[in-house]
């Protein structure tokens, strides 16, 4: 079969950071993902390349809503009031209302967040769907772990659309590495999220950062193998400048240093170890 349709939003003006797919439902053309408010352009000048405009579109399936994946939802919602907007029952009153979504955003970017993300718009509640096991012909399932209101999608053709479930593996690497920020990150729920994977069996994941793989075994193997290992660093107590230094080197001893320095925009090493350590920090408080 063809390859999904990876959309490339060139993020930060720079290729392989952000990639949305374009791709055939039950009900019409849908985009897995939408980027950032600041890709606009580019992503209708993708779709002006297809013959198609945001009109074109039914559907929009989001995997969670952190900003790089759902920002720019209202704003095309705005300039095409037909669209459908699919997202997780935890995540959809901050879609509506991005009030407190982007005041946390702002505290961890500060200064860099509009020309990162632009303009947070909200979606009116008319537009939302609240997901369910089946999305216009897609399986969805709960994938908690990189974030608890984090869902992915089966398509019939065996390609798994898994948002931030399935890491970061910025293609042709050969390193799958989770991505983990604050505040949601979930050691034990991500494990479960990758049986879950497993279970399905997928052909090929399609990867938000960025691609496609077509060796889903190898991959989740290696974001087993890398989330254990940054779990038990900051378990054992390594502070942000050991914990980004120690996985800097796995970094680069796998991809080498221009190609981790990439990593890093789609993945900063910063914001995982920050993530790590909140997810530590809620397991040791006292119960009650």
């Amino acid at each position: 079969m063809a390859q999904p349709d990876l959309i490339d939003l060139h993020h930060q003006a720079t290729d392989r950071i952000v990639g949305i797919y374009l791709l055939e439902t039950d009900d019409g053309l849908a985009l897995h993902d939408c980027g950032p408010t600041t890709c606009l352009p580019v992503l209708k000048a993708a779709l002006a390349d297809r013959g198609l405009a945001l009109t074109d579109l039914r559907h929009l399936l989001l995997s969670h809503i952190h900003l790089d994946h759902a920002g720019a939802a209202g704003t095309l919602v705005r300039e095409h009031p037909g669209l459908r907007v699919h997202v997780s029952e935890v995540g959809a009153p901050h879609v509506v209302d991005p009030s407190r979504l982007e005041a946390s955003a702002r505290r961890l970017y500060g200064d860099a967040f509009d020309p990162l993300w632009g303009e947070l718009a909200p979606v009116p509640a008319e537009n939302l769907e609240v997901v369910g096991d089946r999305v216009v012909g897609l399986e969805c399932f709960p994938s908690p772990g990189h974030a608890a209101h984090h869902v992915c999608y089966l398509h019939e053709d065996g390609t798994l659309y898994a948002g931030d479930a399935a890491g970061v593996r910025i293609r042709p690497s050969p390193i799958a590495l989770p991505v983990c920020p604050p505040p949601e990150v979930d050691v034990e729920g991500w494990f479960r999220t990758f049986d879950e994977i497993e279970r399905r069996q997928p052909e090929r994941i399609a990867l938000v950062h960025f691609g496609v793989t077509d060796a889903p075994a190898e991959h989740i193997a290696s974001l087993r193998e890398h989330l254990a290992s940054w779990a038990e660093r900051v378990r054992e107590g390594l502070d942000q400048e050991a914990w980004v230094a120690a996985a800097r080197h796995d970094l680069e001893a796998a991809v080498g240093e221009d190609e981790a320095d990439h990593w890093e925009r789609a993945g900063p090493l910063w914001q995982s170890y920050l993530g790590m350590k909140r997810y530590w920090d809620k397991k040791q408080q006292p119960a009650g």
